[in-house]
């Protein structure tokens, strides 16, 4: 048994010697059953002849076929097609050979046709049945060893489904894996009770509990291909109750060369369980927006900002320009493009937009027709202590681009935007604040006074991407890998969270569908407690909390607000096509205000007062309300 647990893959030679073996055993067994056994039919030498001619046919159609190429343990439909194609062209080149018999020397067939008929059943049962026995018996032996293992683990699949039944095989002929699936969970009643492999179908969740206290289950594998978010999360957790270690099987098209990997499956990450089911975009809109222009993407090397150039990059731009002050960043997504083989046109530029004479340069050169503004400073406590760059990077930065794009005649300029601009506690938010004001009232004087054509300032306007750089789920994870703590800031904090692709494809259709002057606000779902994020990541790594991963809650970071809003107090949305789309219905403020407000700053930064920067950014934004941050004092001097 030892032998067969650790036959991993059969020589070629042993192969097709089994197989020729067979073949004249069939060829042997048939003329017996023809004669019904009885040897005194039995002529050896014509027989004998008979028996060669099917061996070498069926010889010489294997080295066409390959047949013997398969590996045994794996054999599948596949194998089992080609056996048949095997049996089929060598019943076909012996009768050629018959003809030729007859016709050219006027002798009788060399087998006769009822002898080659049975040999050739014989023969496609053998060559398909020595097969599966060898793949059942490693199997087997493969159980039989693991029994005896204290390392063993009972696992089931959820899902009884074709991707489900695929998994099962896949982890019973994985000679590594120590798990032994006991059965299958599915949703679908009709499959309730039925068997795969002998293996019993139970429905749902309805008798896991009992399961796992009598057949001591510890894993569930999810092999459910397009599964809602809802109801992948809906398992996870009751997994994670139950203390069960949760697993995931990719989409099929992550397979590799078409099939299902052991390796592939893997641990169910915290991005599976707070992304959300695929939307749909208007993608003739998106195409007839982009197609043969130039764009423009500031912040390219940005979490946003790279995503947004990737998909641009698929809507055949005439030139894609990559901006960015990020040199090591910038160079990474330009090495990326390069690997891809990217057949759209673009070019990488390293600037920094807060340059006017060198984004003038730029913009006169190459001409953009659309822009997605994604450069900005965007790390809360950092920006608190260095109030002056984010008003030079989210404010006056912001100022330049869409001056610039006004002169240079650019069609569309979209603004990405934060939530954290919505009724602002920090630096950081009330710059992204001051930039959509200045955008939206420079559309708005445009539109007063350029009736026709006039570049279309839009501002998009969402929560947190999972997997930005600086956001809680790369922190947490770390914390985790190193044994923890995992640090919380309070225990009552929520933030919205939406995936990166999700979030550009918002931006490229709200670009799309905007006229100017529209604030966009992104359906991000219901807000997540950052508290049970961290439990939940803690549990998936397989650890338990507060016993072997503590939490530790470290107080509200400076400028941080327990929750994020979408919308300020005065603020009302309309819907527009798009079901996640909305817009903030926000009356713009006058230019030559906003205008020259923004103009002090550069007074203000030059003294170097980060005090006087402050108050002068909360007169802009007067919903602007410091917390937890130094910058209190400067409320209630108000």
């Amino acid at each position: 048994m030892d032998f067969l647990r650790n036959l991993k893959i059969m020589p070629k030679g042993l192969i097709a010697g089994i197989d020729i073996g067979l073949l004249f055993l069939a060829a042997l067994l048939g003329y017996m059953i023809r004669f019904n056994f009885e040897f005194s039919y039995f002529d050896f030498k014509n027989n004998f002849l008979g028996i060669s001619v099917f061996v070498i046919s069926g010889l010489l159609i294997m080295l066409w076929t390959k047949s013997y190429d398969g590996i045994v343990r794996l054999s599948g439909l596949k194998d089992v097609v080609i056996i048949f194609k095997t049996i089929l062209f060598t019943v076909i080149l012996v009768e050629v050979v018959n003809l030729v018999r007859v016709y050219l020397f006027s002798r009788e067939n060399i087998i006769p046709s009822s002898v080659l008929i049975i040999s050739a059943l014989i023969a496609l049962v053998g060559l398909v049945m020595y097969r599966f026995l060898v793949k059942e018996l490693i199997i087997f032996a493969k159980t039989r060893h693991l029994s005896r293992q204290n390392n063993i683990r009972i696992g089931m699949i959820f899902g009884a489904g074709e991707a489900g039944i695929i998994t099962h095989e896949v982890i019973k002929r994985d000679s590594k894996s120590n798990l032994i699936i006991y059965g299958f969970l599915d949703d679908d009643p009709k499959k309730e009770g039925k068997q795969i492999d002998g293996k019993v179908v139970y429905r749902g969740f309805e008798n896991l509990s009992e399961l796992v206290e009598k057949h001591q289950i510890s894993e569930i594998i999810i092999a459910v291909q397009n599964l809602s978010v809802q109801r992948k999360r809906e398992i996870t957790d009751e997994c994670l109750r139950m203390n069960l270690h949760v697993s995931i099987v990719p989409p099929v098209n992550q397979w590799v060369n078409g099939g299902l990997e052991a390796q592939a499956i893997r641990d169910v990450k915290i991005e599976d369980l707070l992304g959300r089911d695929q939307i749909s975009l208007e993608k003739l809109k998106v195409m007839d927006e982009l197609q043969g222009k130039v764009v423009l993407v500031t912040g390219a090397a940005g979490t946003i900002g790279s995503e947004l150039s990737r998909q641009i990059a698929h809507y055949d731009p005439k030139l894609l320009i990559l901006l960015d002050q990020a040199e090591s960043p910038l160079y990474d997504l330009d090495q990326e493009f390069k690997d891809e083989g990217l057949l759209t046109p673009y070019k990488v530029i390293l600037s920094d937009i807060r340059d006017r004479k060198k984004m003038n340069v730029i913009l006169r050169k190459y001409r953009p027709q659309v822009i997605f503004h994604a450069a900005a400073y965007k790390h809360v406590p950092m920006m608190e202590n260095y109030p002056e760059e984010s008003v030079k990077c989210n404010i006056i930065g912001t100022q330049i681009l869409a001056d610039l794009a006004v002169l240079t005649k650019v069609e569309k300029f979209v603004l990405v935007s934060t939530d954290k601009a919505v009724n602002p506690t920090n630096v950081m938010g009330a710059t992204k604040r001051a930039a959509e004001i200045y955008v939206q009232s420079l559309n708005a004087f445009l539109d007063q006074n350029h009736k026709k054509e006039y570049t279309k300032f839009i501002t998009t306007r969402f929560g947190n991407v999972l997997g930005s750089s600086g956001s809680v789920i790369p922190l947490f994870k770390n914390q985790i890998l190193k044994g923890g703590p995992v640090t919380v800031t309070h225990p009552d904090i929520t933030r919205y969270f939406m995936t990166i692709p999700e979030a550009c494809q918002l931006v490229l259709e709200a670009g799309a569908m905007g006229n100017g002057g529209e604030i966009f606000v992104f359906d991000m779902g219901q807000p997540l407690k950052i508290l049970d994020l961290a439990k939940k990541m803690i549990q998936l790594s397989g650890k338990k909390v507060d016993e072997e991963i503590k939490i530790v809650f470290t107080g509200l970071r400076e400028g941080e607000k327990l929750f994020e809003e979408l919308l300020n107090d005065s603020e009302t949305v309309k819907i527009t096509h798009h079901p996640k789309i909305l817009i903030a219905k926000v009356n713009p403020s006058n230019f030559s205000k906003i205008e020259a407000q923004i103009s002090m700053f550069y007074k203000l930064i030059e003294n170097n007062s980060e005090n006087d920067i402050v108050t002068h950014l909360k007169a802009i934004v007067p919903e602007f309300i410091s917390n937890s941050s130094r910058f209190e004092i400067l409320d209630r001097l108000n």
